[in-house]
């Protein structure tokens, strides 16, 4: 292996949640008088932490996003995730060969811990993730595309930036990695290889990443 660390952003690498969340967040927005398209909410702020929403209307339209947008949104977002949400296709047999290798590896999401742990809950991914191998924007100060959250996943699991390799499938996650000093792979399935910036090399499918990261 040429790294000793294995960064896995959280949604839409993990678990296929992406499409679920933009769906409930534009209807949301759109609801509460702030017209947003799928389309645009994947523009705006997939792989963002939820004050990315919050800066985001304020800056554009002068307002404030109601005191009980981020409980009802979460509310809103894991009753969807309840009815359908499902792991990446592969990634399971991905974890299960850095596992055989004896290669470490963590997940540092934008959503919170709850989102996260309900998440993997759903999918049966818990197993993989043990409390220690979950990051959270939670635990910094700054979301990406700030490198703070992959610099802490890595300071506490005891590895050099530049020994970490981290998957991710937004702009936003490639610059807060390539901010780390990180090499980071572009996972295509929602954002074509151009759309996400500078990664080290682009992938469709899960079975591709084992031999990208040896």
């Amino acid at each position: 292996m040429r790294y000793d660390l294995v960064i896995f952003d959280n949604d839409g690498v993990l678990v296929d949640s992406e499409p679920l969340s933009n769906t409930v967040l534009a209807a949301y927005l759109t609801e509460l008088g702030h017209p947003t398209t799928y389309e645009d909410s994947l523009r705006d702020y997939m792989g963002g932490a939820l004050h990315r929403v919050h800066d985001t209307i304020l800056e554009r339209t002068g307002q404030q996003l109601p005191e009980s947008f981020d409980t009802d949104f979460h509310a809103r977002v894991f009753a969807a995730f309840a009815r359908e949400l499902k792991p990446v296709d592969g990634v399971g047999d991905v974890l299960a060969w850095l596992k055989e290798s004896g290669t470490p590896y963590c997940v540092a999401s934008s959503g919170s811990h709850e989102r996260i742990r309900f998440g993997h809950g759903v999918t049966g991914l818990d197993r993989w993730f043990p409390e220690d191998r979950v990051f959270s924007a939670e635990d910094v100060g700054r979301g990406k595309p700030a490198p703070d959250l992959f610099l802490h996943a890595a300071h506490v699991m005891g590895v050099p930036p530049e020994r970490c390799a981290v998957v991710e499938d937004s702009p936003l996650g490639v610059q807060a990695a390539r901010a780390a000093g990180m090499d980071v792979y572009g996972f295509t399935a929602m954002t074509p290889a151009a759309g996400l910036g500078p990664v080290t090399a682009g992938f469709g499918s899960m079975a591709e990443l084992p031999d990208l990261l040896r």
